[in-house]
């Protein structure tokens, strides 16, 4: 008897505050809201089980793995009326074409997401690249990462994307982590939290939804979940401070997607090897119960080894929705799990309200993100409009506003009116930073460091490979030899142009000045070069503790040089 009560508590509840999608636009009108809603038990109301049921699966679409690959989606679309696509990599205009075809197709328009975390260039090579998570991280003044995701939302609208898998709201803890690192804004929960909320404000502030993600944290790792399952496994209340902390600030935050990571953490898990991904005491017992999380709660990409290696696709999806996601992502067994998830409701292990639950809170949301009418977009200048100045000066803008100067002792900055050497070492180009220096800054090899007159002024450049966001930070025993033998009789200036880690194992004592600029590109070292010759301000704090001597939120300020 007890149980009916609260069943029907909960049903009285459920229909009474019609339990929204978390994101919903700003200053919408009670008049729009019971619209919406009408649309919403509509829509559900003409969708047999099976087109239910689909709404409740998100695959990737891949333009780079031929033609076989793609007919594969458009059967999936077509046959199994799933709810959304990834966008993987790579053709801009292709991908247009193919979401338009797709969309036409189906009778609920999809949702369209994309791994955003640095704009469209996470995954199209020709859109420009915005920086890091870690790099933005070092920015004190945090609208203009708000600035940077409206940016990156305007670039989502040109393609029809409507869901941005952003921001990473892990707090890394531990440098050594193979697959979060730059992707965090850092080891400190408030900067954490004050970036992501920018960055999320950003995006659905311009009607691009957001997720944060990996709950419940992915920040102290040290094993990629691409590859193998991650164990966190410290205890509640380091969780409750460090892990689960963002995720708790945010969510009250209109935030529209939670995603869940493949992590097994034995301190909110019971069961032996369970990844949260899969964990019903995590998702529904934690994440919707406890914290009372209302938006949409999608998986990680179901894709990855942490649990490929372990469940068969179809079971995984089942397992997944059992648990309390909304949405499998990267299904790789859509057919299958809609079966199984049928099965269990037949059975009784879920209930129909369950899948009604989730349905409309995706249909809610696509209504709030327009999706109730689908435009085409137009493949033409698609390059160009993802690619252009109005990126360019906003991202210099940026890693100008995140460079952290560590010291500067001798007060070597702003370069004037001195003779200026500059060793390039590490692996990665250079020769941006070298032409923006100008032509009066004298290039030395590693192996022409004797020819320097003694006591001239010396940058010593840390070019790390940043080719992609996973490349190694340390820096090599050769390079290190170099900097130990010039500081022995030259005034340095230490430019690391990537991670701060990169300082970890680095002797500063003896090294006048050091500025950290996070990252190795053109428009890094523009911002880099303007701010030596004293062009613009440097006031961005360190995000991470790097070690006993470079902690968390260290950083001088350096105004712009008012002398020309």
């Amino acid at each position: 008897m007890k149980k009916l009560v609260y069943t029907s508590l909960f049903i009285f509840l459920f229909l009474s505050s019609k339990i929204s999608a978390q994101y919903q636009p700003k200053n919408i009108s009670k008049e729009d809201l019971k619209k919406a809603h009408q649309w919403v038990d509509k829509t559900y109301q003409s969708l047999s089980q099976d087109e239910r049921l689909g709404q409740l699966f998100i695959v990737a679409l891949y333009t780079n793995k031929g033609e076989n690959e793609i007919s594969n989606v458009r059967n999936i679309v077509t046959n199994d009326k799933i709810g959304g696509l990834i966008l993987m990599q790579d053709d801009a205009a292709r991908e247009i074409n193919l979401v338009n075809e797709f969309q036409q197709k189906s009778k609920i328009p999809l949702m369209i997401g994309m791994d955003a975390e640095w704009g469209l260039f996470q995954r199209i090579a020709t859109a420009h690249k915005f920086p890091w998570a870690m790099t933005l991280g070092a920015i004190q003044d945090k609208k203009l990462i708000e600035q940077m995701s409206a940016k990156i939302a305007e670039d989502c609208h040109r393609m029809g994307i409507n869901w941005d898998f952003a921001p990473v709201v892990d707090v890394n803890t531990n440098p050594n982590n193979p697959i979060i690192g730059n992707r965090s804004f850092g080891s400190e929960v408030n900067n954490v939290i004050s970036s992501a909320l920018s960055y999320s404000n950003g995006l659905q502030d311009n009607n691009i939804l957001a997720a944060i993600k990996h709950f419940p944290g992915h920040g102290d790792t040290n094993t990629d979940s691409h590859l193998d399952l991650p164990v966190v496994s410290h205890n509640l209340e380091r969780l409750n401070t460090i892990e689960l902390a963002p995720f708790k600030a945010l969510m009250n935050k209109g935030i529209g997607g939670v995603m869940v990571a493949h992590l097994y953490v034995p301190a909110l898990e019971s069961g032996k090897g369970i990844p949260a991904s899969v964990s019903k005491n995590i998702i529904t017992g934690l994440l919707k119960e406890k914290l009372g999380y209302k938006g949409l709660i999608i998986t990680d990409a179901l894709n990855m080894g942490a649990v490929a290696n372990k469940y068969n696709p179809g079971e995984l999806d089942a397992m997944a929705f059992k648990a309390g996601n909304d949405i499998m992502l990267f299904s790789q067994g859509v057919a299958n799990g809609k079966k199984l998830i049928q099965k269990a409701i037949d059975n009784g292990e879920i209930s129909q309200s369950r899948v009604e639950e989730s349905v409309k809170k995706i249909l809610l949301t696509k209504y709030f993100l327009g999706l109730d009418k689908y435009t085409p977009r137009n493949p033409e200048n698609i390059n160009s409009d993802i690619n252009n100045d109005s990126h360019k000066v906003l991202v210099q803008n940026l890693y100008s506003n995140a460079l952290t100067l560590i010291k500067d002792n001798k007060k070597l900055l702003p370069l004037k009116g001195k003779q200026v050497y500059y060793v390039p070492l590490e692996e990665a180009p250079y020769q941006t930073f070298a032409n923006q220096l100008g032509s009066g800054v004298i290039i030395k090899k590693a192996g022409e460091i004797n020819t320097i007159p003694a006591n001239s002024t010396v940058i010593v450049g840390f070019h790390k490979d940043n080719s992609t966001a996973y490349k190694p930070y340390k820096i090599s025993e050769p390079s290190k030899k170099v900097l130990a033998d010039l500081t022995k009789n030259q005034n340095i200036i230490l430019n690391v142009f990537g991670s701060a880690y990169a300082l970890k194992d680095i002797d500063i004592s003896k090294i006048s000045t050091v500025l950290v600029s996070y990252e190795n590109n053109d428009d890094s070292m523009t911002a880099t070069a303007n701010a030596l010759k004293g062009k613009t301000k440097i006031w961005g704090r360190l995000p991470v503790l790097v070690n006993d001597k470079l902690k968390a939120g260290m950083g001088i300020d350096l105004n712009p040089s008012t002398a020309k």
